[in-house]
């Protein structure tokens, strides 16, 4: 087994946790750094201290944890539609997600610690609610085909969507918290969303990691993954559900961020190759080191005021989709 991919992308990911630590709006010194780190926080750096382990470090580790849901999930659509363009709204998570948490800002909750997290519960609950009626809509006998649950969660999005412009139109007052929860970004500090995200997103992007060698044999087509001995319809739907619950759970508390999802696993494909048992691992490492740089920018590019990461993900993500679409056009692949 060849250790180099990862051992790389590890350092990657290091180097973005320690950026992602380090800058903001106050500038952390890598010696106040390190102190901190290692627990020796003179006077002189009380702040420092203050500053890392309540806000910049259960940040970093939430948008860590939201890039890697993101980029694996990215790749678990990707393989399980044959498709490289394919990403983890293809079904309508984030339309969904964003439903549930405009419904939930049009109430005007107060902001309180209670009243702020019933925007991520929100969002999670229209985002599973969304999945489970797509499935509901695609799913014919016993079968769920690929083809209806693309078609059902285009027309639940478009659905969704028209619903969230409709409340967003009679909601002034919310209007540009609306917004910047849309264009992606946590609002939340602290550990607590950490804690709340955790559970949902080991239980998938574990379920996740150990379905490459199913995505394998789903790369054959059906007819000869079922004669490989692989049960088709039930991997697929296992797939679908372990990477729609890891995507609604990473727009619940960070808001949707596009692009991502599609970019990181195919740049992964293109260096190490289409093998799932590798690609899905290193999607995740590098959808978190991905999303921390994209985060560490939007904090500086426009510096003293944030950017919301969804809006550099996708200045990114856009150019880079239509090259990829034109390379897949012109070699005919997949």
């Amino acid at each position: 087994m060849n250790l180099r991919p990862y051992l790389y992308s590890l350092s990657v990911l290091l180097l973005a946790a320690v950026l992602s630590v380090a800058i903001g709006s106050v500038f952390i010194p890598p010696d106040d750094l390190w102190r901190v780190i290692a627990g020796r926080t003179p006077q002189a750096v009380t702040q420092a201290a203050f500053i890392v382990s309540a806000i910049r470090l259960p940040r970093t580790v939430l948008v860590a944890l939201t890039g890697a849901a993101l980029g694996g999930s990215g790749a678990a659509y990707q393989g399980v539609f044959r498709n490289p363009l394919a990403d983890p709204y293809l079904i309508g998570v984030a339309s969904g997600a964003g439903l549930g948490a405009v419904l939930a800002m049009s109430i005007e909750w107060p902001y309180t610690a209670p009243g702020m997290l019933v925007i991520p519960l929100a969002a999670f609950t229209g985002a599973l609610a969304t999945i489970l009626l797509v499935y509901f809509l695609a799913r014919v006998g016993k079968t769920v085909p690929a083809t209806n649950l693309v078609l059902a969660g285009v027309a639940v999005s478009a659905f969704a969507s028209a619903i969230t412009s409709f409340l967003m139109l009679g909601s002034t007052g919310e209007l540009h918290r609306a917004i910047a929860w849309l264009l992606g970004g946590s609002t939340q500090v602290g550990w607590g969303p950490v804690w709340a995200v955790l559970p949902f997103m080991a239980v998938g992007m574990t379920s996740l990691l150990v379905s490459g060698h199913a995505l394998n044999l789903l790369q054959f087509g059906d007819d000869q993954a079922q004669q490989m001995g692989l049960p088709v319809t039930r991997a697929r739907i296992l797939v679908l559900l372990a990477a729609s619950l890891t995507t609604a759970a990473a727009v619940a508390f960070s808001g949707i961020i596009g692009f991502l999802g599609l970019i990181i696993p195919h740049l992964v494909r293109l260096r190490y190759g289409a093998d799932y048992r590798r690609l899905l691992p290193l999607s995740m490492l590098g959808g978190a080191a991905g999303l921390l740089l994209a985060d560490v920018l939007a904090r500086v590019l426009m510096a003293p005021q944030e950017l919301p990461v969804g809006v550099v993900t996708a200045i990114a993500g856009v150019p880079f989709f239509l090259w990829a679409l034109r390379r897949e056009k012109s070699q005919g692949l997949w």
